[in-house]
């Protein structure tokens, strides 16, 4: 990657290009891109000295970018997301014009090849298993890189850089946990995306996967292939794996991997004695050699306990100290748009989360009814893609009927174009809920500040994330009033 110093991204605002992005100008490199809209990730990106357009036009390319010049041409790279539909004119002019052209899964492959990696895949809990493993790392002084889904409320950024790539200095290793197992490499954490296959360009040293539900149809076409790419992802691992107690069967390596569960005492590492104090889960974690009692962690939910199960066994094989991982679960603010509080008052509480699978929406609700017993839960969900709500219709209906009141906005497109008879009107009729409606975005804020409240969760994977900010004000001029 040395010999590029000009580098273009096609897709810019996403939360996987955006931390390429964001490593890129921090290796000193001359970085620029486009998106589709402007949002408060891209305004980051321009803050940090990131020239961004929102047009897709030739002409708002810089012409440091555009070199025809041999030599000069050599040191450009262009990165582009699957998202990016192939008529899209810069894309055409990259790929037609001879530029070195890569999609961002190539390009975190490189960058990871010789690296000490850690990876995170699974259809579900990957951002928050991944961002609490890179935050036990930090906690115990081992100075990572990782490369996250998501904003880190610890860190508020989806970024986090190792000393070691300014300075030139390897990782630490000399910690009071006992020895990393790779002294003098670069330590990094990534999540690993299952999207386009995308994953299969890395070769951890150490990686978990947290689950292997269908999803990504379009892609796939069906389970069996979802499952056999995650095997693919699995035999690339070239020291410890470490799987959900549940998917072992399906991930047959043929090799002794390392299980976890939040419960089953039969997993290599399980939690045990789970209760809720002061919003805050308490609880045994259960490892082969030990067991580290009184855990505490201040995420909610008990897919988010399975996670940091998961997250310690990680540190374990590391030889990260209990009191490290103690430390570091305590501390642990979670990942924005994961369970992420925006009020939380005795009268009122407003969450708004990333959920935009059937099983991502079953295991937020349910937390929510976990922490919030007897309370009326309104949720409002968008739906992101067209074939996503098609796939997986009766799913995300049953999901939808564990609310108290559900409110449908239409679906969000995303990368794809419509498909005849699929819309939300089709999902409100599968729901058995009495206490359902469909509201257009202009009609949203209103409806809320109308209501009487007792918890409001906000899901979706769309742009459902622009309307929290409005929600919140509303809101809270309503319990001011």
């Amino acid at each position: 990657m040395k010999q590029f110093t000009n580098i273009y991204f096609l897709g810019i605002g996403g939360i996987g290009m955006s931390a390429l992005a964001r490593y890129f100008k921090a290796m000193g490199k001359n970085v620029s891109g486009y998106d589709k809209t402007p949002t408060k990730l891209t305004s980051e990106l321009i803050a940090e000295g990131i020239d961004i357009h929102f047009e897709d036009n030739v002409d708002l390319i810089a012409a440091n970018f555009k070199s025809q010049d041999a030599e000069l041409k050599s040191q450009i790279l262009i990165v582009y997301t699957p998202a990016v539909p192939g008529n899209h004119s810069e894309y055409i002019y990259f790929t037609t014009k001879g530029f070195n052209v890569k999609k961002r899964s190539e390009v975190l492959g490189l960058i990871t090849e010789a690296s000490y990696t850690i990876a995170v895949a699974g259809t579900h809990g990957k951002t928050t298993t991944s961002s609490l493993i890179a935050h036990i790392l930090k906690t115990a002084n081992l100075d990572p890189s990782a490369f996250l889904g998501g904003i880190t409320q610890n860190y508020k950024t989806n970024l986090l850089l190792s000393s070691g790539l300014s300075t030139g200095n390897p990782v630490r290793t000399d910690h009071p946990g006992g020895e990393l197992q790779t002294p003098n490499s670069k330590l990094v954490v990534v999540e690993a995306d299952e999207y386009d296959r995308s994953f299969l360009t890395l070769h951890p040293e150490i990686a978990v996967i947290t689950s292997v539900d269908a999803d990504h149809l379009d892609i796939y076409g069906d389970k069996s292939h979802v499952e056999e790419s995650f095997l693919l992802f699995a035999k690339q691992v070239r020291s410890k794996l470490i799987l959900k107690k549940s998917i072992v069967s399906k991930i047959d390596t043929g090799k002794k991997n390392i299980s976890y569960s939040v419960s089953d005492d039969t997993a290599d590492y399980f939690a045990q004695n789970i209760k809720i104090e002061n919003g805050a889960y308490h609880y045994d974690v259960v490892t082969p050699t030990a067991i580290f009692e009184n855990m505490t962690l201040g995420l909610p939910g008990l897919h988010n306990v399975e996670n940091s199960v998961a997250a310690v066994a990680v540190a374990c094989q590391m030889n990260i100290s209990e009191a490290f991982i103690r430390e570091a679960l305590e501390t642990f603010r979670g990942v924005k748009r994961r369970f992420d509080y925006h009020i939380k008052t005795p009268s009122l509480v407003f969450i708004d989360d990333y959920a935009h699978h059937p099983e991502e929406l079953k295991a937020t609700i349910n937390s929510v009814k976990e922490m919030y017993p007897g309370k009326k839960i309104t949720g409002i969900f968008q739906p992101h893609l067209f074939s996503r709500t098609r796939d997986f219709a009766d799913d995300f209906a049953a999901s939808l009927d564990l609310l108290d009141e559900c409110i449908l906005m239409e679906i969000y497109p995303a990368r794809e174009l419509p498909i005849e008879g699929v819309t939300s009107q089709m999902l409100l009729n599968k729901m058995r809920s009495q206490h359902k409606m469909i509201l257009q975005k202009n009609k949203l804020v209103e409806e809320i500040g109308n209501r009487q409240l007792d918890v409001l969760v906000t899901m979706g994977a769309g742009d459902i994330d622009t309307f929290v900010e409005p929600i919140r004000n509303a809101l809270e001029l309503k319990l001011k009033s």
